[in-house]
C-alpha cells in the first residue's frame, strides 16, 4: 500500500513516554554538551571537520538503535511498522536530502557571513517551522501566531539590512539551510504523527539514510583526511563524543513527538542565551568547505 503524506495529520496521540516538560532540559543540556565537546574537538584537538564528524555521528546512532534492537525491548516498536519501499523513498529520504542540504549550505554561509550575523538569521527559523507546519495543516494559524510571525520577519529584515559585510550569495546560503532545516523537522514530525512510529524507530531508519549522504560530499569537502587523523584524536574521544550526540539524536526526537519542531527550535533559541557566543575560528573559513 502506498503511503499518502497527507497535509491533515491525525490528532497527536497522547503515549506513554516522558513530558516535553522532562526531555526539554535534557535536550538542552546534550545539545550544549554536543556543542562544547565538538568545540573541543575542533579547536583544542585540532580535528576541523564537522561534515565528517556529522556522518559519523549519524552514523553511530544507526549502528546504536540496531545494538538496542538485538539487547533490549526499546525497538520493539519496529514489529509494528510495515516499511515499504514507497515509504522509505517518499519519507525516509527527504530527512536525509534536508539534513545534508541543511548542513552544507549553513558550513557554506560561514564563509562569507559573520557568525553573529548568522545566528540572527537562524531566529527565523522557528518563523519557517511555523508556516511550514501550517501549510501541512499540522498547526493551525491565528492572529497571534501571525503577529509573532510578522514580528520575527521584521527583526530578521532590519538585521539584514543593518549587516556592514552582507554577502548575497552568504544570505541566501543561510536563509536556504534554514529553509532545509526546518522541512527536516517538520518532515519528522510527521514521520513520527503519520506514520505513528516511535522516535527511537524514526532515528533507526533515517540515521542511516543522512550518515551516508552526508559522507558522499566528504570527498569534495574535506577528502581522506578526517580518516587519516582519527587515530591521532583516539577511539575513546571519538566514542564518547559520538555517545553524547547519540543521546542528543535520541532526545531530539523525542521532544519532535512529545511537542513538535516549533517548541524544538524554541528550546535551541534558549539553550543559545545559556552558551558562551562563538568566534569565528580559523577552521569556519579556511576547512569547512573548500
Amino acid at each position: 500500500k502506498s503511503l499518502d503524506i497527507s497535509p491533515n495529520l491525525p490528532p497527536r496521540e497522547k503515549k506513554a513516554g516522558p513530558s516535553a516538560a522532562v526531555i526539554i532540559p535534557i535536550w538542552i543540556a546534550l545539545s550544549s554538551s554536543v556543542i562544547l565537546y565538538n568545540k573541543y574537538l575542533y579547536s583544542t584537538l585540532d580535528y576541523p571537520y564537522p561534515i565528517f564528524v556529522t556522518s559519523y555521528h549519524l552514523g553511530c546512532a544507526a549502528i546504536g538503535t540496531r545494538i538496542l534492537r538485538a539487547t533490549t525491548n526499546l525497538m520493539d516498536g519496529l514489529d509494528n511498522v510495515n516499511m515499504t519501499q514507497d515509504i522509505y523513498i517518499k519519507s525516509i529520504l527527504p530527512i536525509g536530502v534536508l539534513f545534508s542540504g541543511s548542513l552544507i549550505l549553513s558550513n557554506t554561509a560561514y564563509l562569507s557571513l559573520s557568525v553573529s550575523f548568522i545566528q540572527m538569521l537562524k531566529a527565523f527559523t522557528p518563523v519557517a517551522i511555523l508556516l511550514i507546519s501550517a501549510a501541512f495543516k499540522i498547526q493551525a494559524l491565528n492572529q497571534r501566531l501571525v503577529m509573532i510571525v510578522v514580528l520575527i520577519s521584521l527583526g530578521c529584515a532590519l538585521a539584514a539590512y543593518g549587516e556592514i559585510n552582507f554577502e548575497m550569495f552568504g544570505f541566501l546560503c543561510q536563509t536556504s539551510a534554514v529553509a532545509f532545516e526546518s522541512s527536516r523537522l517538520v518532515m519528522i514530525q510527521i514521520l513520527l504523527q503519520g506514520l505513528k512510529m516511535d522516535p527511537l524507530v524514526s532515528l533507526h531508519y533515517y540515521a542511516p539514510v543522512c550518515s551516508i549522504i552526508n559522507a558522499c560530499f566528504l570527498p569534495f569537502t574535506e577528502g581522506w583526511a578526517p580518516f587519516r587523523e582519527f587515530m591521532r584524536i583516539g577511539p575513546l574521544v571519538m566514542l564518547s563524543n559520538a555517545a553524547v550526540a547519540f543521546g542528543l539524536n535520541v532526545a531530539a526526537v523525542f521532544l519532535i513527538g512529545a511537542a513538535g519542531g516549533l517548541v524544538l527550535t524554541l528550546a535551541g533559541v534558549f539553550k543559545v542565551s545559556l552558551l558562551p557566543g562563538p568566534g569565528l575560528t580559523r577552521w569556519h573559513r579556511k576547512r569547512l568547505i573548500r
